[in-house]
């Protein structure tokens, strides 16, 4: 055989792996982006958990004990090295739900898209309703479960202030390894900027002295009624009656001074039994909020409806009747509350 013949056979054969070793790696090409692209074939949505000190190894272990079979070891590892995420795994939990590809979760991995876990808190708590809410959730760090209110005041820096309606009843999200402390934090600076923002648009001819007046106000219109149209209308007879002089004399302040005494029934013994908080005993304000008052109530504090009336009395649906007159209140008494 020539040099020549031999040569050429030898280029054909060459050429003959490089069109296999193509086909070859275009098969596989087309079979790893299907893999990459295609949902997870879960049946429900698990948490993946990563810790810190897991690698990548370690990860992949616990995404196929969750169930998933797709894909080989070297399908996710090389989606992980393309995607830059192999040595850059965020520590947290993550949702691997139905559907979800491997890319979007390798991504989620990447950057650090983590379950987000929602507390609420809700207007008109009080602070032992949502220290018994904290230490129910699960997911939350407890930290304050062994400190009293002043020892939690002085773990948010504000060792000088009464705790009571101090925190925003809103719906803060936060992620595994979070604490009591950090969602007590968040809604303490909510509040104050809420409180802040209220103040600063307040009516001038308001009979409060200060911020801390105006949240302990809006704390007792919150309890007083749960219909966000009637707050300004309740808020309005509070503050004509401070102007003119009158005792408040609503019975969420007696029952907040009662604390665990009370069983759930006001009686006439309570409402002539002097605490601070009895606005039936003592004049203007209580001493402190008696609530944590939402913005609806902090605004309708800062801009009490006008009117004349220095009365009202629940009439049935959560809604109020005003009465200007002590005469008028006292008929919608009798036909509301002691002929019903």
């Amino acid at each position: 055989m020539s040099r020549q013949n031999k040569s050429g056979r030898i280029k054909l054969g060459l050429a003959v792996l490089l069109v296999a070793a193509s086909l070859v790696l275009a098969w596989y090409w087309q079979r790893y982006l299907a893999f990459t692209n295609r949902g997870l074939a879960l049946s429900h949505e698990q948490v993946l958990l990563v810790e810190k000190g897991d690698g990548f190894d370690k990860v992949m272990a616990k995404i196929r004990a969750l169930g998933v079979s797709q894909g080989s070891e070297l399908d996710w590892q090389t989606l992980a090295l393309t995607m830059h995420a192999a040595s850059h795994l965020q520590v947290g939990e993550y949702a691997v739900t139905p559907g979800l590809s491997p890319r979007k979760l390798i991504r989620h991995l990447r950057e650090g898209i983590v379950i987000q876990h929602p507390f609420t808190i809700v207007e008109g708590w009080n602070i032992r309703d949502l220290r018994s809410a904290l230490s129910r959730d699960t997911h939350l760090v407890h930290k304050i479960d062994a400190l009293n209110d002043a020892e939690v005041m002085d773990k948010l820096d504000r060792g000088s202030v009464f705790v009571e309606g101090r925190f925003l009843p809103e719906t803060y999200l936060y992620t595994r390894g979070r604490s009591d402390l950090d969602i007590l934090k968040r809604a303490a600076e909510a509040m104050d900027k809420a409180l802040a923002e209220a103040w600063q648009q307040r009516d001038r001819d308001l009979p409060l002295k200060s911020p801390d007046e105006l949240l302990t106000l809006a704390s007792i219109v919150e309890k007083e009624t749960a219909r966000a149209d009637e707050r300004p209308q309740i808020a309005g007879v509070f503050a004509r009656r401070l102007k003119v002089g009158m005792r408040l004399e609503t019975d969420p302040t007696v029952i907040y001074g009662l604390g665990s005494a009370y069983n759930g029934n006001i009686r006439k013994v309570d409402l002539q039994t002097d605490t601070p908080y009895n606005t039936y005993t003592r004049y203007g304000l209580p001493p402190t909020p008696i609530a944590m008052p939402g913005r609806s109530a902090l605004l309708a504090a800062a801009h009490p409806a006008k009117g004349n009336a220095l009365y009202f009395v629940a009439v049935g649906g959560g809604a109020h009747h005003f009465s200007a007159t002590y005469a008028e209140h006292q008929t919608y008494v009798d036909k509301y509350q002691i002929h019903r």
